[in-house]
Protein backbone atom coordinates (compact mmCIF):
# COMPACT_ATOMS: atom_id res chain seq x y z
CA UNK A 1 0.00 0.00 0.00
CA UNK A 2 3.00 2.20 0.57
CA UNK A 3 6.59 2.67 0.43
CA UNK A 4 6.76 4.24 3.75
CA UNK A 5 9.40 6.61 2.52
CA UNK A 6 9.45 10.43 2.82
CA UNK A 7 6.41 11.10 0.30
CA UNK A 8 3.46 9.62 2.44
CA UNK A 9 1.09 7.33 2.14
CA UNK A 10 -0.09 8.09 -1.02
CA UNK A 11 3.17 8.12 -2.97
CA UNK A 12 2.89 5.91 -5.96
CA UNK A 13 -1.16 4.69 -4.86
CA UNK A 14 -3.95 6.11 -6.69
CA UNK A 15 -6.30 8.27 -5.86
CA UNK A 16 -8.60 5.71 -4.61
CA UNK A 17 -6.31 4.15 -2.13
CA UNK A 18 -6.18 7.63 -0.42
CA UNK A 19 -9.69 8.06 -0.24
CA UNK A 20 -10.02 4.52 1.04
CA UNK A 21 -7.74 5.36 3.52
CA UNK A 22 -9.02 8.75 4.58
CA UNK A 23 -12.67 7.56 4.46
CA UNK A 24 -12.03 4.31 6.87
CA UNK A 25 -14.65 4.02 9.40
CA UNK A 26 -11.66 2.66 12.19
CA UNK A 27 -8.63 4.71 13.01
CA UNK A 28 -5.43 3.84 10.77
CA UNK A 29 -1.88 5.25 11.23
CA UNK A 30 1.50 4.01 8.88
CA UNK A 31 4.40 4.60 10.96
CA UNK A 32 7.89 5.36 10.28
CA UNK A 33 10.45 2.77 9.07
CA UNK A 34 11.71 2.48 12.63
CA UNK A 35 8.30 2.49 14.03
CA UNK A 36 8.71 6.10 15.96
CA UNK A 37 6.53 8.62 13.88
CA UNK A 38 3.20 8.55 12.56
CA UNK A 39 4.06 9.54 9.58
CA UNK A 40 -0.08 9.33 8.85
CA UNK A 41 -3.35 9.18 10.25
CA UNK A 42 -6.51 9.29 8.96
CA UNK A 43 -9.50 11.34 9.62
CA UNK A 44 -11.41 9.20 12.40
CA UNK A 45 -8.21 8.58 14.36
CA UNK A 46 -7.44 12.28 14.06
CA UNK A 47 -11.27 12.76 15.74
CA UNK A 48 -10.17 10.14 17.88
CA UNK A 49 -7.26 11.62 19.35
CA UNK A 50 -8.91 15.46 19.43
CA UNK A 51 -6.51 16.74 16.61
CA UNK A 52 -7.64 18.46 13.38
CA UNK A 53 -7.73 16.50 9.93
CA UNK A 54 -3.67 15.55 9.35
CA UNK A 55 -2.44 16.91 12.83
CA UNK A 56 -0.86 13.45 13.12
CA UNK A 57 1.42 13.35 10.16
CA UNK A 58 5.21 13.22 11.76
CA UNK A 59 4.23 13.08 15.38
CA UNK A 60 6.34 10.87 17.60
CA UNK A 61 4.46 7.88 18.41
CA UNK A 62 5.52 8.21 22.01
CA UNK A 63 3.58 11.75 22.83
CA UNK A 64 0.47 9.50 22.19
CA UNK A 65 1.67 6.60 24.56
CA UNK A 66 3.13 8.34 27.35
CA UNK A 67 4.67 5.67 29.36
CA UNK A 68 3.03 2.68 27.56
CA UNK A 69 4.71 0.94 24.89
CA UNK A 70 2.94 -0.01 21.89
CA UNK A 71 2.07 -3.01 21.64
CA UNK A 72 -1.82 -4.84 20.32
CA UNK A 73 -4.41 -4.99 22.57
CA UNK A 74 -6.41 -2.48 24.89
CA UNK A 75 -4.48 0.90 26.39
CA UNK A 76 -4.71 4.27 27.01
CA UNK A 77 -3.57 6.95 24.30
CA UNK A 78 -3.23 10.43 25.31
CA UNK A 79 -5.57 12.98 23.11
CA UNK A 80 -4.60 16.05 22.22
CA UNK A 81 -6.46 18.07 25.53
CA UNK A 82 -4.18 15.69 27.74
CA UNK A 83 -6.62 13.60 28.24
CA UNK A 84 -6.51 9.19 28.21
CA UNK A 85 -8.88 7.48 26.07
CA UNK A 86 -9.16 3.47 25.96
CA UNK A 87 -8.26 2.03 22.46
CA UNK A 88 -8.09 -1.03 20.75
CA UNK A 89 -4.79 -1.42 19.02
CA UNK A 90 -4.07 -4.12 16.17
CA UNK A 91 -0.92 -3.95 13.91
CA UNK A 92 -1.46 -4.54 10.07
CA UNK A 93 0.81 -4.73 7.14
CA UNK A 94 3.73 -7.06 6.23
CA UNK A 95 5.79 -5.80 8.26
CA UNK A 96 3.26 -4.58 10.62
CA UNK A 97 3.53 -0.75 9.67
CA UNK A 98 0.50 0.11 9.81
CA UNK A 99 -1.92 0.60 13.05
CA UNK A 100 -5.99 -0.26 13.41
CA UNK A 101 -6.71 1.46 16.68
CA UNK A 102 -10.64 1.70 17.80
CA UNK A 103 -12.67 2.99 20.65
CA UNK A 104 -13.44 1.25 23.67
CA UNK A 105 -16.37 0.97 26.07
CA UNK A 106 -15.16 1.09 30.15
CA UNK A 107 -16.63 -2.43 30.11
CA UNK A 108 -15.07 -3.75 27.38
CA UNK A 109 -11.54 -2.08 28.82
CA UNK A 110 -11.73 -3.40 32.04
CA UNK A 111 -12.45 -6.90 30.32
CA UNK A 112 -9.41 -9.14 29.78
CA UNK A 113 -8.46 -13.06 29.64
CA UNK A 114 -7.60 -12.74 33.21
CA UNK A 115 -11.49 -11.46 33.73
CA UNK A 116 -12.78 -14.35 31.93
CA UNK A 117 -10.76 -16.70 34.35
CA UNK A 118 -11.91 -14.75 37.77
CA UNK A 119 -15.46 -15.25 36.16
CA UNK A 120 -15.19 -18.98 35.72
CA UNK A 121 -13.36 -19.48 39.25
CA UNK A 122 -16.34 -17.53 40.60
CA UNK A 123 -18.75 -20.15 38.64
CA UNK A 124 -20.42 -17.35 36.90
CA UNK A 125 -20.92 -18.27 33.11
CA UNK A 126 -21.51 -15.99 30.37
CA UNK A 127 -24.18 -15.95 27.99
CA UNK A 128 -25.55 -14.04 24.68
CA UNK A 129 -28.97 -13.53 23.22
CA UNK A 130 -29.43 -12.63 19.67
CA UNK A 131 -32.55 -11.36 18.75
CA UNK A 132 -32.34 -12.22 14.87
CA UNK A 133 -31.49 -15.14 15.34
CA UNK A 134 -33.55 -15.61 18.41
CA UNK A 135 -30.38 -18.41 19.65
CA UNK A 136 -28.92 -18.36 23.26
CA UNK A 137 -25.13 -18.51 22.54
CA UNK A 138 -23.54 -20.13 26.09
CA UNK A 139 -19.69 -20.13 26.95
CA UNK A 140 -18.33 -23.34 28.23
CA UNK A 141 -18.58 -22.57 32.15
CA UNK A 142 -22.81 -21.28 31.02
CA UNK A 143 -22.95 -24.19 29.28
CA UNK A 144 -21.87 -27.13 31.86
CA UNK A 145 -23.65 -25.08 34.70
CA UNK A 146 -27.24 -25.72 31.70
CA UNK A 147 -25.98 -29.31 31.38
CA UNK A 148 -25.57 -28.52 27.19
CA UNK A 149 -22.59 -29.03 25.02
CA UNK A 150 -19.70 -26.88 25.11
CA UNK A 151 -19.77 -24.42 21.75
CA UNK A 152 -23.43 -25.18 21.04
CA UNK A 153 -26.31 -22.90 20.66
CA UNK A 154 -29.57 -23.35 22.29
CA UNK A 155 -32.75 -21.41 22.48
CA UNK A 156 -35.08 -20.21 25.14
CA UNK A 157 -37.92 -22.99 24.22
CA UNK A 158 -35.27 -25.89 24.71
CA UNK A 159 -34.26 -23.98 28.19
CA UNK A 160 -37.99 -23.78 29.11
CA UNK A 161 -38.85 -27.58 28.86
CA UNK A 162 -36.62 -28.21 32.28
CA UNK A 163 -38.71 -25.64 34.34
CA UNK A 164 -41.52 -26.31 36.26
CA UNK A 165 -44.96 -25.15 35.55
CA UNK A 166 -45.53 -21.34 35.77
CA UNK A 167 -41.80 -20.53 36.06
CA UNK A 168 -41.35 -20.02 32.07
CA UNK A 169 -44.35 -17.55 33.01
CA UNK A 170 -42.72 -15.80 35.76
CA UNK A 171 -39.47 -15.28 33.92
CA UNK A 172 -40.81 -13.97 30.77
CA UNK A 173 -42.90 -11.16 32.80
CA UNK A 174 -39.50 -10.38 34.55
CA UNK A 175 -37.65 -9.96 31.54
CA UNK A 176 -40.72 -8.15 29.85
CA UNK A 177 -40.79 -5.38 33.03
CA UNK A 178 -36.88 -5.16 32.48
CA UNK A 179 -36.36 -4.36 29.17
CA UNK A 180 -39.96 -1.94 29.20
CA UNK A 181 -37.60 0.11 31.37
CA UNK A 182 -34.51 -0.89 29.55
CA UNK A 183 -32.95 -1.96 32.52
CA UNK A 184 -31.15 -5.02 34.35
CA UNK A 185 -33.01 -7.92 35.92
CA UNK A 186 -32.09 -11.08 38.03
CA UNK A 187 -34.11 -14.20 39.06
CA UNK A 188 -33.73 -17.34 40.75
CA UNK A 189 -35.11 -20.60 39.17
CA UNK A 190 -34.35 -24.23 39.59
CA UNK A 191 -34.00 -25.96 36.15
CA UNK A 192 -33.79 -29.77 35.04
CA UNK A 193 -30.84 -30.48 33.04
CA UNK A 194 -31.68 -32.06 29.45
CA UNK A 195 -28.44 -33.87 29.89
CA UNK A 196 -28.48 -35.79 33.18
CA UNK A 197 -31.83 -35.07 34.67
CA UNK A 198 -30.14 -33.44 37.26
CA UNK A 199 -32.19 -30.49 38.83
CA UNK A 200 -30.41 -27.72 39.75
CA UNK A 201 -30.64 -24.09 40.66
CA UNK A 202 -29.28 -21.33 38.79
CA UNK A 203 -29.35 -17.51 39.41
CA UNK A 204 -29.52 -15.47 36.70
CA UNK A 205 -28.72 -12.07 35.72
CA UNK A 206 -28.98 -10.20 32.43
CA UNK A 207 -29.29 -6.83 30.30
CA UNK A 208 -29.85 -5.25 26.81
CA UNK A 209 -27.21 -4.53 24.30
CA UNK A 210 -28.13 -1.78 21.58
CA UNK A 211 -26.50 -1.98 17.82
CA UNK A 212 -26.01 1.43 16.19
CA UNK A 213 -28.91 4.03 16.59
CA UNK A 214 -30.02 2.96 19.96
CA UNK A 215 -31.48 -0.71 18.44
CA UNK A 216 -31.78 -3.23 20.82
CA UNK A 217 -30.36 -6.28 19.51
CA UNK A 218 -30.36 -8.86 21.96
CA UNK A 219 -29.17 -9.49 25.73
CA UNK A 220 -26.20 -10.50 27.14
CA UNK A 221 -25.63 -11.77 30.85
CA UNK A 222 -23.96 -14.56 33.72
CA UNK A 223 -25.29 -17.80 34.96
CA UNK A 224 -24.76 -19.37 38.39
CA UNK A 225 -25.44 -22.61 40.05
CA UNK A 226 -26.20 -21.64 43.19
CA UNK A 227 -27.69 -25.29 44.05
CA UNK A 228 -25.90 -25.64 47.25
CA UNK A 229 -26.05 -22.12 48.68
CA UNK A 230 -29.78 -21.80 48.20
CA UNK A 231 -30.29 -25.47 49.75
CA UNK A 232 -27.82 -24.41 52.68
CA UNK A 233 -29.74 -20.51 53.17
CA UNK A 234 -33.25 -22.54 52.77
CA UNK A 235 -32.18 -24.96 55.58
CA UNK A 236 -30.75 -22.07 57.98
CA UNK A 237 -34.08 -20.70 57.38
CA UNK A 238 -36.23 -23.77 57.92
CA UNK A 239 -34.07 -24.25 61.47
CA UNK A 240 -34.94 -20.50 61.97
CA UNK A 241 -38.63 -21.45 61.50
CA UNK A 242 -38.74 -24.65 63.84
CA UNK A 243 -36.52 -22.53 66.76
CA UNK A 244 -39.19 -19.37 66.08
CA UNK A 245 -42.11 -22.09 66.29
CA UNK A 246 -40.81 -24.17 69.25
CA UNK A 247 -39.89 -20.56 71.32
CA UNK A 248 -43.47 -19.74 70.23
CA UNK A 249 -45.19 -22.65 71.58
CA UNK A 250 -42.56 -22.39 74.70
CA UNK A 251 -43.82 -18.83 74.87
CA UNK A 252 -39.84 -17.65 75.26
CA UNK A 253 -38.20 -15.17 74.53
CA UNK A 254 -35.07 -14.53 72.42
CA UNK A 255 -32.49 -12.23 72.79
CA UNK A 256 -28.61 -10.93 72.09
CA UNK A 257 -26.59 -8.63 74.45
CA UNK A 258 -23.84 -6.90 72.98
CA UNK A 259 -21.42 -6.19 76.06
CA UNK A 260 -19.34 -3.34 74.52
CA UNK A 261 -22.21 -1.26 73.37
CA UNK A 262 -24.83 -2.56 76.16
CA UNK A 263 -27.10 -2.90 73.30
CA UNK A 264 -29.36 -5.39 73.13
CA UNK A 265 -31.81 -7.19 70.24
CA UNK A 266 -35.03 -8.37 70.57
CA UNK A 267 -35.58 -11.30 68.27
CA UNK A 268 -39.26 -12.10 68.27
CA UNK A 269 -42.25 -10.77 69.89
CA UNK A 270 -42.47 -12.51 72.93
CA UNK A 271 -39.60 -10.29 74.43
CA UNK A 272 -41.53 -7.40 74.16
CA UNK A 273 -44.68 -8.97 75.39
CA UNK A 274 -42.64 -10.03 78.48
CA UNK A 275 -41.07 -6.90 79.23
CA UNK A 276 -44.15 -5.20 77.98
CA UNK A 277 -42.77 -2.95 75.35
CA UNK A 278 -43.97 -2.00 72.73
CA UNK A 279 -42.01 -2.00 69.04
CA UNK A 280 -41.40 1.37 69.21
CA UNK A 281 -40.56 1.60 72.70
CA UNK A 282 -37.11 -0.05 71.69
CA UNK A 283 -34.86 -2.52 73.81
CA UNK A 284 -33.53 -2.43 77.03
CA UNK A 285 -29.14 -2.90 77.94
CA UNK A 286 -27.92 -4.69 80.83
CA UNK A 287 -27.84 -1.21 83.11
CA UNK A 288 -31.52 -0.22 82.55
CA UNK A 289 -32.63 -4.07 83.19
CA UNK A 290 -30.49 -4.05 86.44
CA UNK A 291 -30.96 -0.51 87.59
CA UNK A 292 -34.61 -0.05 85.87
CA UNK A 293 -36.29 -2.57 85.56
CA UNK A 294 -35.46 -5.26 88.17
CA UNK A 295 -36.70 -5.80 91.74
CA UNK A 296 -34.09 -4.13 93.49
CA UNK A 297 -33.79 -7.29 96.29
CA UNK A 298 -33.42 -9.71 93.46
CA UNK A 299 -30.56 -7.33 91.59
CA UNK A 300 -27.46 -8.97 93.87
CA UNK A 301 -28.46 -12.29 93.02
CA UNK A 302 -29.09 -12.04 89.13
CA UNK A 303 -25.12 -10.03 88.62
CA UNK A 304 -23.75 -12.46 90.86
CA UNK A 305 -24.78 -15.63 88.42
CA UNK A 306 -23.77 -13.42 85.56
CA UNK A 307 -19.92 -13.18 86.97
CA UNK A 308 -20.21 -16.82 88.18
CA UNK A 309 -21.09 -17.33 84.32
CA UNK A 310 -18.54 -14.89 82.67
CA UNK A 311 -15.39 -16.61 85.39
CA UNK A 312 -16.45 -19.94 84.58
CA UNK A 313 -17.54 -19.98 80.82
CA UNK A 314 -20.60 -21.65 81.70
CA UNK A 315 -24.22 -20.93 80.91
CA UNK A 316 -26.45 -18.38 82.71
CA UNK A 317 -29.70 -19.17 84.89
CA UNK A 318 -30.97 -16.54 86.76
CA UNK A 319 -34.34 -15.96 88.34
CA UNK A 320 -35.88 -12.22 88.98
CA UNK A 321 -38.55 -10.26 89.27
CA UNK A 322 -39.09 -7.53 87.02
CA UNK A 323 -41.32 -4.68 86.43
CA UNK A 324 -43.55 -4.72 83.26
CA UNK A 325 -43.51 -1.52 81.38
CA UNK A 326 -47.08 -1.27 80.06
CA UNK A 327 -48.85 -1.87 83.51
CA UNK A 328 -46.35 -1.74 86.03
CA UNK A 329 -46.70 -5.02 87.34
CA UNK A 330 -43.83 -7.36 88.64
CA UNK A 331 -43.37 -10.44 86.98
CA UNK A 332 -40.70 -13.40 87.83
CA UNK A 333 -38.52 -14.39 84.61
CA UNK A 334 -36.40 -16.97 84.01
CA UNK A 335 -33.29 -16.23 82.19
CA UNK A 336 -30.84 -18.67 80.48
CA UNK A 337 -27.93 -17.51 78.09
CA UNK A 338 -24.36 -18.41 76.80
CA UNK A 339 -21.93 -15.66 76.23
CA UNK A 340 -19.96 -16.05 72.98
CA UNK A 341 -16.27 -15.29 72.31
CA UNK A 342 -14.54 -14.36 69.17
CA UNK A 343 -11.42 -16.47 70.46
CA UNK A 344 -10.86 -18.57 73.16
CA UNK A 345 -8.68 -16.37 75.12
CA UNK A 346 -10.29 -13.42 74.02
CA UNK A 347 -13.68 -11.75 76.34
CA UNK A 348 -16.90 -12.46 75.38
CA UNK A 349 -18.31 -10.01 73.05
CA UNK A 350 -21.84 -11.13 73.35
CA UNK A 351 -24.97 -13.09 75.28
CA UNK A 352 -27.25 -14.82 74.02
CA UNK A 353 -30.36 -16.35 75.49
CA UNK A 354 -34.15 -16.93 76.28
CA UNK A 355 -36.68 -15.47 78.80
CA UNK A 356 -39.24 -17.02 79.70
CA UNK A 357 -42.25 -15.45 82.24
CA UNK A 358 -42.94 -17.99 84.96
CA UNK A 359 -45.13 -16.05 87.37
CA UNK A 360 -48.34 -17.94 86.89
CA UNK A 361 -46.21 -21.47 87.61
CA UNK A 362 -44.58 -19.59 90.70
CA UNK A 363 -47.92 -18.95 91.73
CA UNK A 364 -49.48 -22.25 91.03
CA UNK A 365 -46.15 -23.89 93.07
CA UNK A 366 -47.19 -21.80 95.86
CA UNK A 367 -50.54 -22.45 95.42
CA UNK A 368 -50.08 -25.95 95.34
CA UNK A 369 -47.69 -26.31 98.53
CA UNK A 370 -50.46 -24.06 100.31
CA UNK A 371 -53.49 -26.76 99.35
CA UNK A 372 -51.21 -29.63 100.07
CA UNK A 373 -50.75 -27.88 103.94
CA UNK A 374 -54.49 -27.11 103.77
CA UNK A 375 -55.28 -30.59 102.63
CA UNK A 376 -52.73 -31.97 105.56
CA UNK A 377 -54.87 -29.80 108.37
CA UNK A 378 -58.16 -31.01 106.81
CA UNK A 379 -57.28 -34.82 106.81
CA UNK A 380 -56.29 -34.54 110.63
CA UNK A 381 -59.39 -32.47 111.64
CA UNK A 382 -61.61 -34.53 109.75
CA UNK A 383 -59.89 -37.91 111.85
CA UNK A 384 -60.66 -35.62 114.99
CA UNK A 385 -64.24 -35.21 114.12
CA UNK A 386 -64.76 -38.75 112.66
CA UNK A 387 -63.51 -39.83 116.37
CA UNK A 388 -65.69 -37.86 117.76
CA UNK A 389 -68.83 -39.05 115.96
CA UNK A 390 -67.64 -42.40 116.56
CA UNK A 391 -67.28 -42.31 120.74
CA UNK A 392 -70.46 -40.00 121.27
CA UNK A 393 -72.87 -41.58 118.76
CA UNK A 394 -71.76 -45.10 120.34
CA UNK A 395 -72.69 -43.43 123.76
CA UNK A 396 -76.22 -41.93 122.73
CA UNK A 397 -76.92 -45.04 120.77
CA UNK A 398 -79.71 -47.59 122.51
CA UNK A 399 -79.12 -50.24 119.80
CA UNK A 400 -76.66 -51.55 117.55
CA UNK A 401 -79.33 -50.23 114.32
CA UNK A 402 -79.33 -46.83 115.75
CA UNK A 403 -75.60 -46.18 116.39
CA UNK A 404 -75.07 -47.21 112.45
CA UNK A 405 -78.40 -44.64 111.28
CA UNK A 406 -77.07 -41.91 113.19
CA UNK A 407 -73.29 -42.74 112.35
CA UNK A 408 -73.85 -43.39 108.51
CA UNK A 409 -75.62 -39.51 108.18
CA UNK A 410 -73.16 -38.07 109.91
CA UNK A 411 -70.06 -39.79 108.09
CA UNK A 412 -72.30 -38.76 104.92
CA UNK A 413 -73.14 -34.83 105.62
CA UNK A 414 -69.07 -34.73 106.76
CA UNK A 415 -68.26 -36.36 103.08
CA UNK A 416 -70.60 -34.23 101.03
CA UNK A 417 -69.12 -30.96 102.68
CA UNK A 418 -65.70 -32.16 102.00
CA UNK A 419 -66.97 -32.88 98.18
CA UNK A 420 -68.09 -29.28 98.04
CA UNK A 421 -65.06 -27.60 99.78
CA UNK A 422 -63.49 -29.72 96.65
CA UNK A 423 -65.37 -28.54 93.68
CA UNK A 424 -65.31 -24.75 94.98
CA UNK A 425 -62.82 -22.72 93.21
CA UNK A 426 -61.47 -20.71 96.14
CA UNK A 427 -61.74 -24.08 98.19
CA UNK A 428 -65.02 -23.03 100.09
CA UNK A 429 -68.27 -24.06 100.46
CA UNK A 430 -71.28 -22.45 99.90
CA UNK A 431 -73.78 -21.76 102.89
CA UNK A 432 -76.99 -22.22 100.71
CA UNK A 433 -75.59 -25.34 99.22
CA UNK A 434 -75.58 -27.00 102.31
CA UNK A 435 -78.78 -26.26 103.50
CA UNK A 436 -80.14 -27.59 100.16
CA UNK A 437 -78.52 -30.80 99.94
CA UNK A 438 -79.76 -31.58 103.89
CA UNK A 439 -83.24 -30.05 103.74
CA UNK A 440 -84.46 -30.84 99.53
CA UNK A 441 -85.66 -34.27 100.57
CA UNK A 442 -87.76 -33.90 103.11
CA UNK A 443 -90.09 -30.87 100.84
CA UNK A 444 -89.70 -28.26 98.19
CA UNK A 445 -87.48 -25.23 99.01
CA UNK A 446 -88.54 -22.02 98.73
CA UNK A 447 -86.50 -19.09 98.05
CA UNK A 448 -86.57 -15.81 99.84
CA UNK A 449 -88.42 -14.30 102.36
CA UNK A 450 -91.75 -13.40 101.58
CA UNK A 451 -92.29 -16.54 99.71
CA UNK A 452 -94.90 -19.08 101.14
CA UNK A 453 -93.10 -23.00 101.96
CA UNK A 454 -93.10 -25.84 104.07
CA UNK A 455 -88.85 -24.52 104.39
CA UNK A 456 -87.90 -20.97 103.30
CA UNK A 457 -84.08 -20.17 102.90
CA UNK A 458 -83.29 -15.96 102.93
CA UNK A 459 -80.08 -14.98 102.52
CA UNK A 460 -77.15 -13.72 100.64
CA UNK A 461 -74.49 -16.05 99.03
CA UNK A 462 -71.70 -16.84 101.79
CA UNK A 463 -68.54 -18.77 100.94
CA UNK A 464 -67.83 -20.53 104.42
CA UNK A 465 -63.97 -21.56 104.71
CA UNK A 466 -63.20 -24.67 105.30
CA UNK A 467 -62.42 -24.12 108.63
CA UNK A 468 -65.77 -23.07 109.59
CA UNK A 469 -67.54 -24.98 107.14
CA UNK A 470 -67.35 -28.80 108.19
CA UNK A 471 -68.37 -27.95 111.42
CA UNK A 472 -71.23 -25.81 110.29
CA UNK A 473 -72.08 -28.76 107.58
CA UNK A 474 -72.42 -31.01 110.73
CA UNK A 475 -74.37 -28.71 112.65
CA UNK A 476 -77.17 -28.21 109.91
CA UNK A 477 -76.66 -32.07 109.47
CA UNK A 478 -77.93 -32.14 113.06
CA UNK A 479 -80.47 -29.72 112.69
CA UNK A 480 -82.12 -31.47 110.05
CA UNK A 481 -82.05 -34.80 111.48
CA UNK A 482 -83.34 -33.38 114.79
CA UNK A 483 -86.17 -31.32 112.55
CA UNK A 484 -87.00 -34.58 111.11
CA UNK A 485 -87.12 -37.11 114.03
CA UNK A 486 -88.65 -35.01 116.65
CA UNK A 487 -89.60 -31.22 115.62
CA UNK A 488 -91.29 -29.22 112.01
CA UNK A 489 -90.53 -32.14 109.94
CA UNK A 490 -92.07 -35.10 111.41
CA UNK A 491 -95.49 -34.30 110.81
CA UNK A 492 -97.15 -32.87 108.03
CA UNK A 493 -97.88 -29.26 109.02
CA UNK A 494 -94.66 -28.25 110.11
CA UNK A 495 -91.81 -25.39 108.64
CA UNK A 496 -88.66 -24.73 108.71
CA UNK A 497 -87.66 -20.85 107.83
CA UNK A 498 -83.73 -20.18 107.38
CA UNK A 499 -82.58 -16.72 107.35
CA UNK A 500 -78.74 -15.39 107.49
CA UNK A 501 -77.36 -12.02 106.75
CA UNK A 502 -73.50 -10.76 106.64
CA UNK A 503 -72.95 -8.29 109.41
CA UNK A 504 -69.82 -6.12 109.61
CA UNK A 505 -67.41 -7.16 112.23
CA UNK A 506 -64.40 -9.64 111.90
CA UNK A 507 -61.93 -10.85 109.68
CA UNK A 508 -63.87 -10.93 106.59
CA UNK A 509 -67.54 -9.83 108.60
CA UNK A 510 -70.19 -11.39 110.88
CA UNK A 511 -72.91 -14.26 109.47
CA UNK A 512 -75.85 -13.55 111.83
CA UNK A 513 -78.02 -17.73 111.12
CA UNK A 514 -81.14 -18.13 112.20
CA UNK A 515 -83.17 -21.45 112.18
CA UNK A 516 -86.71 -21.42 113.38
CA UNK A 517 -88.90 -24.01 113.01
CA UNK A 518 -92.96 -24.08 113.93
CA UNK A 519 -96.27 -26.36 113.26
CA UNK A 520 -94.27 -29.30 114.61
CA UNK A 521 -95.15 -31.49 117.90
CA UNK A 522 -95.80 -29.44 120.85
CA UNK A 523 -91.84 -28.97 122.34
CA UNK A 524 -90.27 -29.99 125.37
CA UNK A 525 -87.02 -29.07 126.49
CA UNK A 526 -84.61 -32.41 126.62
CA UNK A 527 -83.86 -34.41 129.28
CA UNK A 528 -80.59 -34.90 128.91
CA UNK A 529 -77.84 -33.38 126.05
CA UNK A 530 -77.27 -35.89 123.29
CA UNK A 531 -74.39 -35.48 120.53
CA UNK A 532 -76.60 -33.56 118.61
CA UNK A 533 -76.85 -30.77 120.96
CA UNK A 534 -73.13 -31.27 122.06
CA UNK A 535 -71.96 -30.35 118.81
CA UNK A 536 -74.37 -27.57 118.45
CA UNK A 537 -72.85 -25.81 121.37
CA UNK A 538 -69.20 -27.28 121.69
CA UNK A 539 -68.27 -27.57 118.03
CA UNK A 540 -69.84 -24.52 116.82
CA UNK A 541 -68.49 -22.51 120.19
CA UNK A 542 -64.69 -23.94 119.96
CA UNK A 543 -64.25 -24.40 116.08
CA UNK A 544 -66.14 -21.48 114.93
CA UNK A 545 -65.60 -19.36 117.45
CA UNK A 546 -69.45 -18.65 117.25
CA UNK A 547 -71.98 -17.28 119.84
CA UNK A 548 -75.09 -19.76 119.93
CA UNK A 549 -78.79 -19.28 121.45
CA UNK A 550 -81.16 -22.58 121.29
CA UNK A 551 -84.53 -22.02 122.83
CA UNK A 552 -87.16 -24.59 123.12
CA UNK A 553 -90.19 -22.70 122.79
CA UNK A 554 -93.83 -25.25 122.93
CA UNK A 555 -94.73 -23.68 119.36
CA UNK A 556 -91.15 -24.68 118.11
CA UNK A 557 -87.27 -25.18 118.47
CA UNK A 558 -85.29 -22.09 117.37
CA UNK A 559 -81.84 -21.34 116.90
CA UNK A 560 -79.62 -18.43 116.69
CA UNK A 561 -76.05 -17.78 115.62
CA UNK A 562 -73.10 -15.49 115.24
CA UNK A 563 -70.02 -16.03 113.64
CA UNK A 564 -66.82 -14.28 112.72
CA UNK A 565 -65.82 -15.32 108.93
CA UNK A 566 -62.46 -15.77 108.40
CA UNK A 567 -60.37 -13.80 105.80
CA UNK A 568 -60.10 -15.03 102.57
CA UNK A 569 -56.70 -16.49 101.22
CA UNK A 570 -56.12 -14.92 97.62
CA UNK A 571 -53.19 -17.69 97.03
CA UNK A 572 -56.16 -20.64 97.25
CA UNK A 573 -57.92 -18.84 94.27
CA UNK A 574 -56.35 -20.65 91.16
CA UNK A 575 -57.95 -17.83 89.37
CA UNK A 576 -56.09 -15.14 90.96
Amino acid sequence: MTDRGNHGPAAGTGDLHRAAFEGAAIGLAVLSADGALIRAGNDHLCALLGHPPGGLADRPVSDLLGAWRLADGIQPWRRADGSAVEVRVRRSGADGGILVVEAVDADEAARSDENRDALAAAGLGEWRWEKSSRRLVLSRRAAQILGHPAGASTTWDVLRAGLADGEPARIQALVRAAMARDGAYGFECRLTREADGREVIVGVRGRPVHGPGGRRTGMVGVVQDITTRVEARDGLAARDQRLRVATSIARLGIFEWHMLEDQAIWENERMFEIFGHAPEDGTIGKTEFLFGVLHPDDRASVRAAISTALREDGTLHTTGRIRRRSDGAWRTIDLAGRFERDAPDRLPRRLIGVVADVTDRRVAEERQALLIRELHHRVKNTLATVQAIVGSTARTASSIDSFYEAFVGRIKSLAHTHAVLTEATWQTADLRTLLLSELKPYAEIAEGAETDGRIVLDGPAVGLASEIAVPIGMAIHELTTNAAKYGALSNQGGRIAVTWALLPGGPAGLLRFAWRESGGPIVEPPRRQGFGSRLLQRVLTTQVQAEVETTYAAEGFALTMLAPLPARNDAANPLS
